[in-house]
């Protein structure tokens, strides 16, 4: 019978990866899809001081949920854990898509969030489960083509909605994708998890929230609507560093902690993980901000914009696919060396951008970005599954995700408040306070007919403040790209390839 069960299991191991491969899609294709269409949900709902907290609340729940999600999914099995995440981001997804205000679309996004941090780190670890060592840096060319699928679907997709449709169709999409994903897990997926009681670090998660929500709002805030030394900036810094302490003390005190830190002493994990927040940070910097620029600055429609964006997502599969075969030649420093100087070009295009260089520019940086991504991303994920064993792959796998989304949280707060500081601060330089202008003033350029609208000086105002606040955004994300490529060349030079 024992036999026969294993044969039965291992003959799904096709139709597990295809399952995996379309919840993985679901997650992938948010991102690029929603980037594309927020020009046009701005012009729709106004609220462009709000625009990066779109962003920043899926994050923020993303990055809070994977570790809980991941530390489940090595007590309880992958196939519950994972249902119960797409079920709440399709819960979140029908909501964003009904939403009237910014404010309403935020708090839904942070449903949405909720459900999504369960989708990547499980996915992935589920690929770890059931295929060996050797084939798992194959089977990443597989995983990485739904990156590339979703990349390119994703951002012509959103453009074609936003156009002929209706950016809420971005959201309501998910739906059919989530409902066939969890059909396949419960039909092909089948564990044997050891049935004993489990304590959860409930504490460790609510101090983990708390650190994390407390800094994003100091990050978006600070800066641009409240003064570093105010009060508020100055008890949300205090909670944020108290909150983290707790989190470390509870961390080392708990029986089965949500981070458990024995793993972090491996230093390839470290690194990885180090890398994985810097680049968290650029990645969101430029897929949130890029299509505002294409469409309020250079005037080019959604699809344009979407077309920058998934240049990025082209370079990504075609990096990881190669990164696979790389790390059985080279090892996996050599393959993240290549992936961090690929980082530093695609910056270097973003940091010269101009309004005249055209969205072929901004194409090719998003090209070079996303190929240091897939190089990085997939020597990262493949090293730190052949270093843990299977009780900790899951949370091992969710620590790595977990870098990458508070990169992107931090990074969508970060750069959101460096955005509106520069706007701000560009328009009281030029004259903008005589005519009361705020940074929501900024929502006119994303809406085309409103824009046509404008007098020719005010609208060259606004472009110029657009255009130098994200000039002052890529200066930081080409920081970002320096500080991990200097983590890359720490990773020990002796390794198992």
């Amino acid at each position: 019978m024992g036999q026969a069960e294993q044969k039965r299991k291992e003959t799904k191991r096709s139709f597990v990866l295809a399952t995996v491969m379309l919840a993985m899609f679901m997650g992938a294709v948010e991102g690029t899809i929603v980037s594309t269409a927020m020009p046009a949900i701005v012009g729709d709902l106004g609220g462009f001081a709000l625009y990066s907290w779109v962003f920043s609340a899926y994050l923020l729940m993303n990055a809070v949920t994977v570790l809980i999600y991941g530390k489940l999914s090595d007590l309880f099995g992958r196939k519950p854990i994972l249902t119960f995440g797409i079920i709440i981001f399709l819960i979140g997804s029908i909501l964003s898509g009904t939403a009237e205000t910014m404010e309403m679309l935020i708090l839904y996004r942070f449903i949405q969030g909720f459900g999504a941090g369960a989708v990547m780190p499980i996915a992935t670890t589920i690929v770890g489960d059931i295929y060996s060592r050797a084939e798992r840096a194959k089977i990443q060319g597989y995983l990485s083509s739904v990156w590339g699928i979703s990349a390119v679907s994703g951002p012509a997709l959103g453009g074609l909605l936003v156009e002929y449709a209706s950016w809420r169709y971005v959201f309501w999409i998910n739906v059919p994708l989530g409902i066939l994903a969890i059909a396949g897990l419960w039909l092909y997926l089948h564990e044997d998890i050891e049935k004993k009681k489990h304590k959860i670090d409930y504490p460790g998660a609510v101090f983990l929230t708390v650190a994390i929500s407390s800094l994003m709002i100091i990050l978006v805030e600070a800066g641009a609507n409240w003064a570093w030394t105010s009060p508020k900036t100055i008890g949300l810094i205090s909670l944020s560093v108290l909150t983290l302490i707790l989190f470390i003390i509870q961390e080392r005190r708990a029986e089965e902690p949500m981070m458990p830190f024995n793993i972090w002493r491996e230093r390839s994990i470290f690194i990885a993980n180090m890398t994985s927040l810097t680049t968290g940070v650029m990645l969101i910097g430029i897929s949130s901000f890029l299509p505002a620029f294409v469409q309020g600055v250079m005037e080019k429609s959604p699809i344009v914009a979407g077309f920058t964006l998934t240049a990025m997502s082209i370079g990504w599969p075609i990096a990881s696919a190669l990164s696979g075969r790389l790390l059985l030649s080279i090892g996996y420093r050599k393959t993240s060396l290549f992936g961090g100087a690929a980082l530093i070009l695609g910056s270097i295009l973003f940091v010269t951008l101009t309004p005249e260089a055209g969205p072929l520019w901004a194409a090719a940086g998003s090209f070079f970005v996303g190929v240091g991504m897939g190089l990085t991303s997939t020597a990262f994920i493949v090293s730190i599954q052949s270093t843990v064993a299977w009780q900790q792959r899951g949370i091992a796998t969710a620590a790595n995700m977990f870098m990458r989304n508070l990169g992107n949280t931090v990074g969508a707060a970060l750069l959101g408040g460096v955005l509106n500081s520069s706007i701000l601060s560009y328009m009281k330089s030029n004259g903008a306070a005589s005519q009361d202008l705020s940074i929501d003033a900024a929502n006119v350029l994303l809406n085309e007919s409103e824009r046509m609208k404008l007098p020719a000086d005010l609208k060259a105002l606004l472009q110029d403040a657009l255009t130098n606040a994200l000039h002052s955004v890529y200066i930081v994300v080409f920081i970002f790209a320096i500080v991990s490529l200097l983590f890359i060349l720490f990773l020990p030079k002796k390794e198992e390839v």
